[in-house]
């Protein structure tokens, strides 16, 4: 096909040059009766001249209307980068611009086959998340109504209980979800004050103590601190903490210790760690921690319950402080999160 259009640009090329070459001619003759030697040198001159002109104005219309095309066709596509400039007939320039176009638009097929993969993934989490309570609460709420233990009150108090159950952990998982979703919306806005973080621990491990003790884990600070007053949101903080020390608990060893230290990370920042002597974390899984409902445990039986979104919501906090979450871990060993804090100007060195 290029090549007939090719042939059809020489062809007419040439007979606008011959119909000029030969009216020349015909024009000098029939006024001079003869060919004067000044014809001879002028000739020549006014063929190159017009030649010039005509080749020029035919070439830019045979490539301006192919690249047009070219144009006309990445319009459709909706390329703003196209629509903001003139059509250019310089072919490195536009040659430059395809090949700036067509990676632009592989970065965007590619985020977008890397966003359907997450969103499938999320939808099949969700599914699975959601539907282990729902049929707990169903199963135990329909052997009520059809098995006819309704009467038998140890057995339908039994029941109901852990029907509540079910439902408590649906709530928790929804109130997760729209957590994140708040948190990745940018809609969760923070609240900023001046706090001293010592205080807001011991509140988390008073919360938490019942549960640290089914296991006997210890919780504990490191050393004794003079009050350290940080700048944040205090709410949000106190989630990332209990998230955190929740999880040292639940993968901790039984009479372990979850301990929790601060240092003085730079002149105006605090890095506070949470560290236990747990099972520990294999490197292959670090890099996916603060994924959405990305479990360590893979198995279908999972040991410990939770909506696998704690650490997600850790780090979206985190990073809404623009602060900057770490973890380390040995297999067998335990694990050590840490984040950073802005100190207030109240706080004196720790």
């Amino acid at each position: 096909m290029a090549l007939k259009k090719s042939y059809k640009f020489a062809y007419k090329s040439s007979i606008l040059l011959a119909l000029f070459s030969a009216a020349m001619v015909y024009f000098f003759y029939f006024v001079f009766q003869t060919n004067p030697w000044w014809f001879l040198v002028l000739f020549p001159l006014l063929v190159f001249g017009i030649s010039f002109l005509i080749l020029q104005y035919r070439v830019e219309r045979f490539i301006y209307k192919g690249i047009k095309k070219i144009y006309d066709d990445v319009s459709l596509l909706e390329s703003t980068s196209f629509h903001s400039k003139p059509i250019v007939t310089d072919m490195r320039t536009l040659t430059e611009e395809i090949e700036r176009f067509a990676q632009d638009k592989k970065l965007e097929i590619e985020t977008l086959k890397v966003r359907e993969a997450y969103r499938k993934e999320f939808l099949g989490n969700v599914s699975h998340e959601l539907k282990t309570p729902l049929f707990t609460v169903q199963g135990y709420i329909l052997t009520l109504l059809e098995g006819g233990a309704l009467k038998d009150k140890k057995v339908r108090e039994k029941y109901l209980k852990r029907a509540a159950k079910g439902v408590d952990r649906l709530i928790y998982i929804v109130k997760d979800l729209d957590m994140i979703s708040k948190l990745e919306a940018g809609d969760l806005n923070l609240q900023f004050q001046d706090f001293n973080i010592l205080d807001l621990i011991q509140q988390v491990f008073d919360m938490l103590e019942i549960k640290a003790d089914k296991k006997n884990i210890t919780l504990t600070l490191d050393m004794e601190y003079d009050p350290i007053m940080v700048y944040g949101d205090q709410e949000k903080i106190q989630q990332v903490l209990t998230n955190l020390v929740v999880n040292s608990i639940k993968y901790g060893k039984e009479d372990g210790t979850t301990e929790i230290s601060i240092e003085n990370l730079i002149k105006n920042k605090i890095i506070v760690r949470v560290t236990d002597n747990g099972e520990g974390i294999q490197e292959k899984n670090i890099s996916r921690l603060f994924e959405r409902f990305y479990r360590v445990d893979q198995s279908g039986s999972r040991k410990e319950g939770g909506s696998g979104l704690g650490l997600s919501i850790v780090k979206h906090i985190i990073e809404a402080h623009k602060e900057k979450i770490y973890v380390e871990s040995s297999f067998g060993v335990g694990s050590e999160f840490s984040f950073t804090l802005e100190k207030s100007e109240q706080t004196p060195e720790v």
